[in-house]
């Protein structure tokens, strides 16, 4: 119940505010909501009155948003988002035969890779018109999933903040990788004590070249050589599979089970994977978006295909 004196709000005014913020414009900002540039105008003022703030400020021949209305973009977008999805009656199923829509997932190499053929036929055999966009991954960071540029975010948990939505995809595990011919495709059991006779090239984006595997070898009082470190794993298998350098991926690269001659999943050279001699923990490979799709029917559908599609693929599950 609202205090003696206190207005109520006018909740209209936050899909006009919406919009206003939106487009930047008050002449464009009518012509989608159906108004005259009367009427629109007028409700800017209303707007500026209660916020307290201009919202739109003339620089030269063009309007600008001010730093209130800026803070108060995305915020604004959300809460419209989360009100049309509440007022949506529950009961009406999107048409996926003519569904349009582009998804934005971001997502490493590896994971495109191993899923990304299979997920992408999964989505178009049920809805044909749906695009998926695959962005790189280069930084652990929840703004795309805040600012509405990605939908799905794929890999290992982080500090993406409280309100992001998580989901485990399936467990991961770190295998070692050498090309066929390599001494160690030869032995039947890699050693410890072998594992670190050969150098080895590491994949960091952060160029970090010791891990777990490191402070594993190190309590066997051994040590790895690292010769090489690169962005990601698909150049550390590249640089492996053209050399006696040993690369370190996750299983998930790879196309089956470690001991074999195989090849990786994105179609390359065949190469020979073993299970490493020592033991490092498990990671979880799970999906993250933001809370306001959370009850989107379209968003909803998307992630239990990539649920299904990667427990399908992968060996482990959570």
């Amino acid at each position: 119940m609202l205090r003696s004196g206190m207005p109520e709000a006018d909740l209209n005014l936050l899909v006009a505010l919406d919009v206003l913020l939106a487009d930047g414009s008050v002449a464009g900002a009518a012509r989608r909501l159906g108004l005259s540039a009367s009427a629109m105008s007028r409700t800017l003022s209303r707007l500026r009155e209660v916020t307290g703030d201009p919202l739109l400020v003339r620089a030269g021949r063009r309007m600008v948003l001010t730093p209130h209305a800026q803070a108060l973009r995305q915020r604004t977008q959300n809460v419209v988002h989360e009100a049309r999805a509440v007022l949506r009656p529950s009961s009406i199923e999107p048409d996926f035969s003519t569904l349009q829509r582009t998804f934005t997932i971001r997502a490493n190499d590896g994971f495109v890779e191993a899923f990304g053929a299979s997920l992408i036929a999964a989505a178009t055999a049920i809805a044909p018109l749906v695009r998926l966009r695959f962005a790189p991954k280069l930084e652990k960071t929840a703004a795309y999933l805040r600012d509405g540029s990605a939908d799905l975010e794929i890999g290992v948990l982080s500090e993406m903040g409280p309100e992001v939505r998580v989901q485990a995809l399936f467990r991961d595990r770190f295998v070692g990788v050498v090309r066929q011919g390599h001494p160690l495709a030869m032995e039947r059991e890699v050693t410890a004590e072998r594992y670190t006779a050969f150098g080895h090239v590491v994949a960091s984006r952060r160029g970090r070249a010791n891990g777990p595997v490191d402070e594993a070898l190190a309590t066997l009082g051994l040590e790895r050589t690292i010769i090489a470190v690169v962005p990601g794993f698909h150049a550390a298998l590249a640089v492996a599979r053209a050399s006696d350098l040993i690369a370190l991926v996750p299983a998930s690269c790879m196309g089956k089970q470690a001991g074999q001659q195989e090849s990786p999943a994105c179609g390359c050279a065949a190469a020979y994977t073993f299970e490493l001699p020592v033991t490092t923990g498990e990671i979880t490979v799970s999906q993250m978006w933001h809370p306001r799709l959370e009850v989107d029917p379209v968003h909803r559908w998307l992630r239990q295909l990539t649920l299904t599609v990667c427990r399908e693929r992968f060996i482990t599950q959570p």
